[in-house]
């Protein structure tokens, strides 16, 4: 494997003390193919590279730090591509210290954490890394040793010469390493071979997080550092238009009242700057009391600039456009018309799904501290690069006068992949003229808009006199957009196959929501599936697999986005693991789910209390995304998002009455508890060898098709509406 486009993308320097070696690379999409002798056997290269950094210092003691560039949001990527490099360099993991990377743009790229996609693009340039460090220091000590290289092995940060008997630290030949040319190519091991990789590793935080340690946002702490505070509109569609201060002014400890703009005409803004209300009041003062105080005493003028929504008009519109909307054909296959008219029957149903908060257990919270000439930001962010390209624009600096580093983030879920606060605290730093540390109260959180949309899909499904499927029709429409992906599963699978998307525009801003879109319409889908495979009289898992077979053998279309191999696969997996065809004696229900490139699928098992109410007993897991790099981080990942998945369909709903969000905060927003948990989750991951994919957002979108299907037999009743909870009967 090339190490390097050009020698100039290569970063190469002694340590500044003590000896040892500083390892950067600046992996670009040009790495081209090398002959095949160069190459190790197993190893398959990439169209192209991904441009991606990782930083390596090996100590003269035999430390090894390793810098992970991407930001760290529960999803355990501070462990994991660490993890990577340290497979390739033959480390001893209990030797290894991690650090979280700044925002670098010069050597890092994608420091982005979304899309569950940072292992996936980190897999080959982070292995790369330690396979170049490695064969740096094997050249070093075949110097040192007076040995040929080719006669030395490497194991836990030493390298044995076992003809001689000799050994060496990677500590003691650091320093003569970074004096040697890199090398042209290097070779990666075969999965086989790997010792850190499949490994469960505890999170190298977590003995900070447990002891408290200052780790996250919140707890950023600066010499003469001030509390800032938001005030935005009551509703959606509404904007500032006076400010009467003096009564907070006048209180103990408060230093400013700031008004400030996030979207400054002419700004040069982001798809990350998604914010209903960029017209901000803010209060700085010198505690977090005293600013929600005066808070309390601003006077404040608010006006109408469009038309106030409801949760109620949001679901009419969706039910007239999926009636008598303009069509949107996003797929045909087939002529589904035609294929309806001669069905023998017809199923059809209709699903819905409310807004929903991001509710991060850490609120929105940013340090900043803005001056003429330099920016210094400091917090929980997804999306730092936008950030930075955001605040060139609104601060007018260049991006080498802005730093911004970043801290763990108390969850994520897409909430923090929209950087506006961020941009707030620059603002109302630079019009205070002292570092401040905003934060979000979680009222402030919850109405302030970035919701996951809510939505409507309508299925038809049309079976033949045998009970086969041969007409499927789709339409989805949502706030900002449809749910719906056109190319995937069922596509390719029935001959006759429609899908419409609509969408509608809303002042009610949205944006990403653990797993986008799938959250949602994998739920409906499977659901949709069951009903259909009863009016067929089939087993549920024996209709998918039937239509998988059919997409396998026989796909019809050129444009679907899934492997049916793999999707049958996972089913078949968690068929056997569950004991699906035994009688568990509790209601079940499954589903299977491909998204993030991953395939998902699930088994539910669930009673009802005496007054009606759903217990999950447990949820049997099969997943296929490949290589496993840390099973213990790679299991945490699946159950959180299975939790996740049952709570917020069970309960979770935000309504909006005249532009108002009627939920503020966990008094009147439901979230699971402990006790509605899964009694029992199984995982199982299903081991191919091939690299991996998405992990962090998979297991979610299923969960609640599978809730769903078990609902019904439980009650005989189905639930097409979220939250489930009032669909249920009592």
């Amino acid at each position: 494997m090339s190490t390097q486009p050009t020698r100039r993308n290569f970063l190469k320097v002694s340590a500044a003390a003590g000896g040892g070696f500083l390892l950067g690379f600046s992996f670009l999409t040009s790495c081209e193919q090398k002959a095949v002798a160069t190459l190790a056997p197993e190893l398959v290269m990439p169209e192209q590279w991904v441009q991606l950094n990782g930083f390596l210092k090996i100590g003269a003691n035999g430390v090894i730090t390793i810098v992970s560039p991407n930001p760290e949001i529960g999803q355990n990527v501070k462990t994991s591509m660490p993890m990577l490099i340290a497979e390739e360099l033959d480390a001893d993991w209990e030797q290894v210290i991690v650090e979280q990377g700044k925002l670098n743009t010069d050597i890092f790229t994608r420091q982005l954490a979304g899309g569950s996609q940072s292992i996936r693009h980190g897999w080959e340039p982070l292995r790369k890394t330690g396979a170049t460090a490695r064969a740096m220091l094997l050249a070093a000590a075949a110097q040192q040793l007076s040995v040929p290289v080719e006669e030395l092995t490497t194991e836990k940060g030493m390298i044995h010469h076992a003809a001689s008997g000799q050994q060496v630290g990677y500590g003691a030949v650091a320093e003569l390493a970074a004096t040697l040319p890199v090398p042209e190519t290097v070779a990666l091991k075969a999965p086989k071979d790997f010792k850190i990789i499949g490994q469960g590793k505890k999170n190298v935080d977590a003995r900070k997080i447990a002891t408290g340690q200052p780790l996250f946002g919140l707890d950023v702490q600066r010499e003469g550092m001030l509390i800032a505070s938001i005030v935005h509109p009551p509703a959606f569609g509404m904007q500032l238009k006076s400010v009467d201060d003096s009564a907070a002014l006048a209180m103990p400890g408060i230093r400013k009242v700031v008004t400030i703009n996030t979207a400054p005409e002419g700004a040069e803004l982001q798809w990350s700057d998604t914010n209903a209300f960029p017209r901000l009041v803010a209060v700085v003062g010198e505690t977090t009391w005293q600013v929600l105080q005066a808070k309390k005493a601003l006077k404040l003028e608010w006006e109408q600039v469009s038309a106030p929504e409801s949760t109620e008009a949001h679901r009419a519109a969706f039910e007239e456009q999926l009636t008598n909307g303009k069509t949107e054909v996003a797929r045909r296959d087939g002529d589904p018309e035609a294929a309806f008219a001669s069905a023998a029957k017809i199923i059809e149903a209709t699903y819905s799904a409310p807004l929903l908060p991001h509710n991060t257990l850490e609120p929105m919270n940013f340090f900043a501290h803005v001056t003429a000439d330099k920016a210094e930001l400091l917090g929980p962010i997804q999306t730092p690069e936008f950030l930075e390209k955001t605040l060139v624009s609104v601060l007018g600096l260049q991006p080498e006068q802005i730093e911004i580093g970043m801290t763990r983030m108390g969850g994520g879920f897409g909430r923090r992949l929209y950087g506006h606060f961020g941009v707030e605290a620059a603002l109302i730093s630079k019009a205070a003229g002292a570092p401040i540390k905003l934060v979000y109260t979680r009222e402030d959180d919850m109405t302030q808009g970035t919701y996951r949309p809510d939505y409507l899909v309508r299925y038809r499904a049309g079976l033949d006199a045998e009970g086969k499927l041969i007409a499927f029709h789709i339409r989805g429409t949502g706030t900002n957009g449809s749910p719906v992906f056109a190319n995937r599963f069922p596509a390719g699978a029935v001959d006759n196959y429609l899908v419409e998307n609509f969408g509608q525009p809303s002042n009610v801003s949205t944006g990403a929501w653990r797993a986008p879109q799938s959250n949602f319409i994998a739920g409906a889908e499977q659901a949709f599936l069951d009903e259909v495979a009863e009016a067929a009289g089939k087993d549920p898992i024996d209709f998918r697999l039937e239509l998988f077979e059919r997409a396998s053998k026989n796909p019809v279309g050129e444009k679907n986005d899934y492997e049916p191999e793999r999707y049958a696969g996972v089913l078949k997996l968690v068929r056997e693991k569950s004991n699906w065809d035994a009688d568990s004696g509790d209601a079940r229900g499954v589903a299977a789910y491909y998204c993030h490139d991953s395939y998902v699928a699930q088994v539910l098992d669930l009673t009802l209390d005496s007054a009606g109410k759903p217990q999950v007993e447990a949820v049997y897991c099969a997943v296929d995304c490949g290589i496993v790099v840390n099973p213990e981080g790679a299991i945490n990942q699946v159950e959180g998002g299975i939790v996740d998945g049952i709570g917020h369909a069970l309960y979770g709903q935000l309504t909006i009455t005249d532009g108002k969000p009627q939920q503020d905060n966990f008094n009147s927003y439901r979230l699971i508890r402990h006790p509605e948990a899964p009694k029992r989750i199984e995982t199982y991951f299903v081991d191919n060898g091939i690299d991996p994919t998405g992990l962090g957002e998979p297991s979610l979108p299923p969960v609640v098709g599978a809730l769903a299907n078990a609902l019904y037999m439980a009650t005989g009743k189905r639930v097409y509406d979220q939250p489930f909870i009032g669909e249920l009967p009592g």
